[in-house]
Order: C-alpha cells, then structure tokens, then sequence
C-alpha cells in the first residue's frame, strides 16, 4: 500500500557484458494495479480479491462484469467461495453479464433457448434422415431380392459359339436383306444422293 498507482515495484539489472566500460543505473518495471482498481479508481491493495481475475490487460472484462452486477456484488460473491472455484466463477460472471448485455430480459437463458431449439430442429432432422436411409434401404434389399429371383427365373446363357462373330453375320437376316437389291448393287446408294 505504498502508492495508489502501483501494487509492487520490481528492480531488473541490466545484465553487462564483460567488455563494456560503462554502466547503465537499473531500471525500474513498475506493475500497474488490476483493471478493476484502475477501473474503479481505488489502490489495489497487495491482497486484492479481484487481482487475480481481472488483470490490467483486459479490462474489458471487468468492464462487462461491473455494468451488470457492480464491484461490491462481485467482491461479495468471491469472498463467500473458496478459492478454487473462483476463477470459474468470474468466467460465469462474465459470460453472464455479456448475455445480459445482448438480451437484457432473458440474458443466458434466451442463449440456451435458442441452442435448444436448434437442438430439437436437428434432432427432427436426423430422424427424418434416418427414416429416409432406412426407407433406401429396404428398397434396395427389395431391389436384390427381385434381381435374384429373375436371374432364378430366366434359363442359363449358351455358351458361345467356336465360329466368330464376323462367321455368323448374314447379310440375308431379316434387318439387313430390306436395304440390298442383288439384282441392282448401285439400288442402296440411289436414295441417298437424290
């Protein structure tokens, strides 16, 4: 409690290399007091109950925390829990207080309707897929099932013949003895160039 500015004043020694002929005097790193005594305008006193969870970088946090339950309450409220369950405290705190901030009403509670919600529409979702997969699938054994029972059905393919494809191919089989003339060779070609 020496100054209101500070909470404890360190000494560091620049360290000199052997070679160097002058000294430089020590410097002094001075600790700032936590973000909530800076915040608040007070000494952080050596045994500050809100040093430990409002450091002076963020004050950001503080700021969130006092606007909505004030310093005394949060003061209170640590000095009542042990300290290990502290820091998880200041976490709620603040958590609630940015979620008071947003919705004023129903601060964290409308955050966990609203993850509810989407937890009830994706379940809804999801059950609906399934119900689809389970659909394809039956569908698909279905699909099997028919398949199996006409390849049952239907007789044994012939075992191909010892003569190629080229062997076998007649030009007087039905498809192809319409479009050729023997008596007239040139009679295929004529339709096309009229």
């Amino acid at each position: 409690m020496e100054s209101s500015e500070t909470t404890a004043t360190a000494t560091t020694v620049s360290s000199l290399s052997p070679n160097s002929s002058s000294s430089s005097p020590p410097s002094q790193v001075v600790l700032s007091p936590c973000a909530a005594c800076k915040i608040l305008r007070r000494r952080c006193a050596e045994k500050c109950v809100l040093a430990p969870y409002f450091p002076p970088t963020d004050p950001i946090k503080f700021t969130t925390a006092h606007r909505v339950f004030g310093a005394s309450n949060i003061v209170k409220f640590l000095q009542e829990l042990p300290e290990y369950q502290r820091a998880d405290a200041v976490s709620s705190m603040v958590y609630e207080a940015k979620a008071r901030l947003r919705d004023p009403v129903y601060g964290s509670a409308g955050s966990i309707f609203q993850l509810q919600k989407q937890v009830n529409e994706l379940q809804a979702q999801l059950a609906k897929a399934q119900a689809q997969l389970v659909t394809m699938q039956s569908q698909q054994a279905n699909l099997v099932a028919f398949i199996c029972m006409e390849m049952a059905q239907s007789p044994p393919p012939q075992p191909p013949s010892q003569l190629s494809n080229f062997d076998n191919f007649n030009m007087s089989s039905p498809p192809y003895n319409l479009f050729l003339d023997e008596t007239n060779p040139g009679s295929l070609w004529d339709p096309l160039w009229t």
